[in-house]
Order: structure tokens, then sequence, then C-alpha cells
């Protein structure tokens, strides 16, 4: 049976899991979501493939992602900011992307 992905030296890969925020355009609404594989979820919102909230109100535009070791803390996290003020949301997304670019282009390089 094959143990998963490997590291070079030969030990087993941790599994990263990723909190994100989607935005509709600059200041537009906003979609806090967690995955283990940021660049096909993302992939799912643009496509549509995801049904509900990002399909119904346009949002797909990748402007923060925030990196987790464990399932638990990302949970935790996407929790946590999903009870954050709106003006706290927007700070967190310029803080990182002050141009509200779609950064889903960067994380498939």
């Amino acid at each position: 049976m094959d143990p998963g992905p490997r590291r070079g030296d030969g030990g087993m890969m941790e599994k990263k899991f990723w909190v994100y925020m989607l935005a509709s355009k600059e200041y537009g609404t906003l979609y806090i979501g967690v995955t283990s594989d940021l660049k096909k979820r993302i992939w799912e919102h643009k496509s549509k493939v995801a049904e509900g909230f990002t399909e119904k109100y346009d949002v797909q535009n990748l402007v923060w992602f925030e990196e987790h070791q464990n399932a638990e803390s990302a949970i935790t996290r996407e929790k946590q900011m999903k009870e954050w003020k709106r003006e706290w949301k927007l700070n967190r997304i310029k803080d990182m992307n002050p141009e509200w670019r779609d950064l889903y282009e960067d994380i498939c390089k």
C-alpha cells in the first residue's frame, strides 16, 4: 500500500491546510473557507463546481490565505475569522494584498 507523499529524505511529508478568503471584487462580498488543497479548492470556486454562497454571489477572487500545519488549527482559525468584524477581515486582506489582486495565479506557479 502506498503511504502517500514523501520528503526527499525518505520521511513523510506533512499535509498542509489553508484558511482563505475570497472576494467578489475590491471591498465586495467576502467568503472564508478552509481546505487541504488550496489550488483545487479555488479552481472549484472559479469553475462554479462548488455550489452555494460563492456561486450565488460570484465570489471567486482569492485575496488572502494562511497556511496551517494541521486541520484542527485551520478549522479553529476559520471559525474565529468568521466571527470577526468585517473591518478586521478587510484589514487582514489589505495587509497581505493591498491591491486586492486575485492571488490564484500566484499559487498555481
